[in-house]
């Protein structure tokens, strides 16, 4: 009776003498399994054996390949075990994954055991970013960042921006950061709005390409410059330009006012939008939208050369008028080309006399050219005086009543053959206006020899 009791008892007490008895604790781990790299997560165990000595096997019931398969333990020995789990193909989950594995003896007893891994694709392993960007800034700070519990070593990375462009070979460490100062060309992006845009990392790690994006912030700023330019006198030339040194688009408007008399000899480039006159004065109006890194340029030209040119000929008329106006006595030379028999060179001078006021003791002079000769008969007013020496013809009037007309005329000759053009000298007149003397002059006259038969007048 007393040995089928102990025979149950050592039954009864044979499993908890035979049961695995160790004491796991993790020290360590990277944990990440990244899908493009292939590559097991790793956890660093440290188990000691309470038990009996002998192999343990790991395994697990979900697929997953397991490294070491098995490891011997004595009793009492502590060993630092490195656990691999390998990804599996099949599996799509991203994210943490909490699964279940064992830990079995020789003698067939096991104990379950948890461990949670990262699985995640190879562009959530990173994360990029930038400071601000300000339109006046020389250079801006940006960063990559390792999110996870696992080492890149010898990567490389390539950044692009609507800013900048920058290539880097680079390690990082679990959750490490590293930044990078990036000098900017102000010409690059002067023409860019406010507003948020892309920072682009194409990360290559062991053949596997990702990409990372992030944020690159540009502050807004309101800048608008305008230069003025003025020059010329009788051609006024005005420029105005306005120029967005900002980065967001800038409402321009321009306000030029002229005259009613200045307005009609200015032009625009471009034409205004609103054209508005009140009173003497005209507004013109220009209503532009301006783009950053942008300008606007208005040209307004005024030509006061074809005013003065009329007011010229004006005072020129003007002062004309007035001067004829003043002349009692206005003479008018004409020669003209006649036939001669012994086919000698001939001219016939004509000056006309037209009295614009009563004149007395008019004297009219006239001087003959060289090289030619007077013919003494005369057709109607006859000359008072011919000096051959001084080469002078002189007629006489008493008077001449205002509006009265007169001509004297007379013929002059050359056997010498005259080729080319020639002009004969003015013909004078000195004359009484209510005791006063007075001169006046006549016209220059020209002749051509080769023309003949046309008369030629000044």
């Amino acid at each position: 009776m007393k040995k089928l009791i102990l025979t149950i008892l050592f039954l009864l007490l044979l499993p908890s003498i035979l049961a695995i008895d160790l004491k796991i604790k993790k020290t360590g781990s990277n944990e990440v399994i990244i899908e493009e790299l292939n590559q097991p997560a790793t956890f660093d165990l440290r188990i000691e054996n309470l038990g009996a000595s002998g192999d343990f096997e790991f395994y697990n019931l979900l697929g997953f390949d397991m490294s070491p398969k098995k490891v011997n333990i004595t009793n009492g020995e502590t060993k630092d075990v490195q656990l691999k789990i390998y990804p599996r193909d099949d599996l799509n989950y991203r994210g943490f994954y909490t699964f279940e594995y064992f830990i079995k003896d020789q003698n067939g007893g096991q104990i379950p055991e948890k461990l949670t891994m990262n699985l995640i694709n190879l562009k959530d392993a990173f994360e990029t970013g930038s400071g601000e960007v300000l339109p006046e800034t020389n250079s801006i700070n940006i960063y990559i960042s390792n999110k996870v519990n696992f080492n890149f070593n010898n990567m490389d990375v390539k950044f692009s921006s609507a800013f900048f462009d920058l290539e880097k070979n680079l390690s990082l460490n679990p959750y490490e950061k590293k930044s990078f100062e990036i000098m900017l060309n102000k010409d690059d992006f002067k023409k860019l709005t406010a507003g948020f845009y892309t920072l682009n990392a194409n990360v290559e790690v062991d053949g596997e390409k990702a990409k990372v994006e992030g944020i690159i912030k540009f502050v807004e700023k309101d800048e608008l410059t305008t230069t003025k330019n003025d020059y010329g006198f009788i051609i006024n030339t005005q420029i105005i330009k306005k120029a967005n040194e900002g980065n967001i688009v800038a409402d321009s408007e321009t306000v030029i006012k002229k005259n009613i008399i200045s307005r009609l000899f200015t032009s625009f480039s471009p034409e205004p939008d609103v054209v508005e006159r009140n009173g003497f004065v005209v507004y013109y109006n220009w209503n532009k939208k301006i783009l950053p890194g942008e300008s606007f340029e208005i040209t307004v030209r005024t030509n006061w050369l074809f005013p003065l040119l009329i007011v010229f000929f004006i005072v020129v008329i003007v002062l004309m008028t007035k001067q004829y106006s003043k002349t009692h006595l206005v003479l008018r030379k004409k020669i003209s080309f006649v036939s001669a028999k012994g086919g000698e060179f001939a001219l016939k001078v004509s000056i006309f006399v037209d009295a614009k006021k009563h004149v007395e003791r008019v004297n009219i002079i006239d001087r003959l050219p060289p090289l030619v000769k007077i013919y003494e008969r005369f057709g109607g007013e006859r000359p008072v005086r011919i000096n051959e020496k001084s080469r002078k013809i002189e007629w006489e009037f008493p008077y001449l009543e205002a509006g009265e007309k007169r001509i004297v005329s007379y013929l002059i000759y050359s056997k010498v053959g005259v080729m080319g053009k020639f002009a004969l000298p003015e013909a004078a007149a000195i004359y009484e206006v209510d005791g006063e003397i007075n001169e006046s002059s006549s016209n220059t006259a020209y002749f051509v020899a080769e023309q003949r038969k046309k008369d030629i007048e000044d």
